[in-house]
């Protein structure tokens, strides 16, 4: 599973304008249900909000991978938002998040999630890589430099 089989330029919101957990919550589950047919925004945003009840996926440096399993979908599928002045999410270094990834696998997945969350954080553990994701405007700028970064660190 590479990261670029998961994300789509449809699935990419470059200028995410939320101002609490539900709210980034609620758009991710919007930009999921793009990339999932058939399947219902509101019915992504609980299965990410189930999953973020039991412990925040703030990871520290302004990145939060909220991510779930869900019946119904056949691959693991996920998205990326970045807002411009982050938003409260209960990180475990109490930092505003800035850069979000939410990953959606099938219900029966047990690895392909884990796969797909260890290849996201390898490569948004580089400060470089993080402002360079942060400073596009553009979701298609946003894939290019996904595409490289995973190239080169082999995600």
């Amino acid at each position: 599973m590479r990261l670029m089989d998961l994300v789509s330029a449809e699935s990419i919101e470059p200028g995410l304008r939320a101002a609490d957990k539900h709210s980034v919550l609620a758009a991710l589950g919007v930009l999921l249900a793009r990339a999932m047919p058939g399947a219902k925004a509101e019915d992504v945003t609980r299965v990410l909000e189930e999953r973020e009840a039991l412990a925040s996926t703030g990871v520290g440096d302004e990145v939060a991978i909220p991510h779930g399993r869900m019946a119904g979908i056949d691959r693991v599928v996920a998205a990326l938002a970045f807002s411009a002045t982050g938003v409260e999410f209960d990180a475990i270094d109490r930092r505003p998040v800035r850069i979000f990834v939410a990953i959606i696998a099938p219900e029966k997945d047990t690895t392909g999630h884990l796969k797909a969350l260890a290849r996201f954080s390898r490569l948004l553990r580089d400060s470089r890589v993080r402002d360079r994701l942060l400073a596009e405007r553009n979701a298609d700028a946003v894939l290019a430099i996904l595409e490289h970064e995973a190239t080169i660190n082999g995600c």
